[in-house]
């Protein structure tokens, strides 16, 4: 990553510490690595973010089942899977220090192409090019490396009680199949969705919430005839580029990459990438995978259950294939901070604000008083901000420092709208109301503030 990059990178998570939207876990403790937590602005907005998606994706579609699958996983479900032995990450070693390092990470960083490589590709590529640990030792062997969060269930200490923190939200999908079928009786086409926590134990988390060990997943399984996969894949790909219009990403740095069969899950016959030009290049945000007829062939494999689809009117007994649009809630938060992350000048100042889509926004609306210390303006102030926020929830009250300090923090948080109570409000009824994205004012009737909002 250039120095600009790192320094645009540095600024974008400095503000969103400082602003309340998402803190580094144990932080006290001086953190740990690849966890975080969302403060009140983070998680009202991530509530936001989930909130729109399963609105496009699931509630309005009368194809779409939504459930929410456990988050412990048995043994036993993850090998008939494949993750228990396929669910991995090359990595080497520093042979003084004993720290770990992805291979691949490395390779790349020297310039080496680690497309479609083996652990021995990647092996003798670091002794070809005599690849050192960033602390200028030699690297071991490159080897595979299970990311899985293992736990055990109550006492047993055997095989019979181990399980894992899921890899995934799609394999709580697939075992409710077979229940979906019988609750619901769905016609072909049709979907299982979920939101959800995954857990992976990534061996060097970096690049602050893109690669993480503690996830939120937005996952749709869209079950279809083997014929007929081609058309829905199209489909979903025009919703996903839907979303990313409606949540505020930029259109420019988004691109669809087709993923080539040597760089493909094992379970997939094909996947498109959806990446982002994120300061440190161009990576994956989202995928869109024909994962074929993989999943309920394995489960019905390994766990005998009839995992099939009956037709009533032709007869016919089949297993479904699988179209999966999968999105990453903090992959999704982190690109639209950078789509949104503006600055311009207002007056003779710079000031920087956060091009938040209204839907998207923590806070829709603040409500001044002029000045802190008038009465009869904190009042009726008071009085305006609780009829707006029967309408519209996420409004705030923000009476902290001088008036300019009160819009720039506003405009950081990406407030669309700001609204100032001032003495003429008090003869006239009306309130300034200031556009966060042009700067611009205009005097509004307190009656027709919420109109004026909501056809903005």
């Amino acid at each position: 990553m250039s120095e600009n990059k790192k320094e645009e990178m540095d600024t974008l998570v400095a503000l969103l510490k400082r602003r309340g939207f998402i803190y580094p876990t144990a932080l006290i403790y001086d953190g740990v690595a690849g966890f975080f937590d969302y403060g009140p602005y983070g998680a009202a907005m991530k509530e936001n973010i989930k909130r729109v998606w399963w609105e496009q994706f699931v509630s309005s579609r009368e194809n779409i089942y939504g459930i929410d699958g456990a988050i412990v996983l048995p043994r036993v479900m993850l090998e008939a899977s494949g993750h228990v032995g396929g669910f991995s990450d090359p990595i080497t070693e520093d042979t003084e220090t004993g720290e770990r390092f992805r291979a691949d990470h490395l390779l790349e960083e020297a310039g080496v192409d680690t497309e479609g490589m083996s652990t021995e590709d990647m092996t003798e590529a670091i002794e070809e090019g005599e690849i050192k640990s960033p602390a200028g030792n030699p690297l071991s062997e490159a080897r595979d490396f299970n990311l899985m969060l293992k736990t055990q269930l109550g006492s047993d200490s055997g095989p019979r009680g181990e399980a894992y923190l899921r890899p995934e939200t799609a394999q709580s999908i697939f075992v409710n199949f077979k229940n979906i079928l019988d609750s619901f009786s769905p016609k072909l086409p049709f979907g299982i969705a979920q939101i959800g926590k995954a857990f992976r134990n990534e061996i060097s988390p970096r690049n602050f919430v893109f690669r993480i060990r503690e996830l939120e997943q937005m996952e749709v399984e869209y079950f279809v005839r083997e014929e007929e996969w081609s058309e829905h894949f199209s489909e979903w790909q025009n919703i996903m580029n839907e979303f990313a219009s409606r949540v505020g990403i930029d259109p420019d740095k988004l691109h669809e990459v087709e993923v080539s069969e040597a760089d493909r899950a094992h379970y997939s016959k094909r996947t498109i990438d959806f990446e982002f030009e994120y300061p440190f290049g161009q990576k994956e945000l989202w995928g869109l995978a024909y994962r074929t007829d993989y999943d309920l062939s394995r489960h019905i494999e390994h766990s005998g259950a009839k995992l099939e689809y009956f037709d009533q009117e032709s007869g016919e007994r089949f297993v479904p294939h699988v179209i999966e649009p999968s999105l990453g809630i903090e992959r999704t938060m982190l690109a639209i901070f950078l789509s949104a992350y503006s600055t311009d000048e207002t007056g003779e100042e710079s000031r920087v604000f956060l091009k938040l889509p209204y839907e998207i926004a923590p806070v829709k609306v603040a409500v001044f008083p002029l000045l802190k210390n008038k009465p009869q303006l904190t009042s009726k102030a008071r009085e305006i901000f609780s009829e707006i926020k029967k309408e519209i929830p996420a409004t705030h009250f923000d009476d902290n420092g001088n008036i300019g300090k009160r819009y720039r923090r506003q405009d950081e948080i990406g407030t669309p709208f700001c609204i100032t109570v001032d003495f003429d409000t008090l003869e006239d009824d009306s309130v300034t109301v200031r556009h966060r994205d042009t700067g611009e004012q205009e005097r509004v009737a307190v009656s027709d503030i919420i109109a004026k909002i909501k056809n903005s």
